[in-house]
């Protein structure tokens, strides 16, 4: 099986002014601001790996149960 967050991964930018931008395939898909961004950014920083980065930025968009994420 393939695994759509490794062929298609999200990015992200952490802005000065502290909101996250998720973006997928060159676009902004969600921007994280306040609280959320804050536990987004630890969650991110403290992430084993990539495919749990990823992971964690598909839940935030609501992208994410869409079939064999996990490992």
């Amino acid at each position: 099986m393939t695994d759509p967050l490794a062929e298609d991964p999200f990015d992200y930018q952490v802005t000065k002014a502290g909101p996250i931008r998720v973006s997928r395939g060159g676009r902004v898909v969600v921007t994280v601001a306040g609280r959320a961004a804050e536990r987004l950014a630890a969650a991110l920083e403290q992430a084993a790996d990539d495919h749990e980065r990823q992971l964690l930025l598909a839940k935030a968009t609501g992208n994410y149960k869409r079939g064999n994420e996990r490992r």
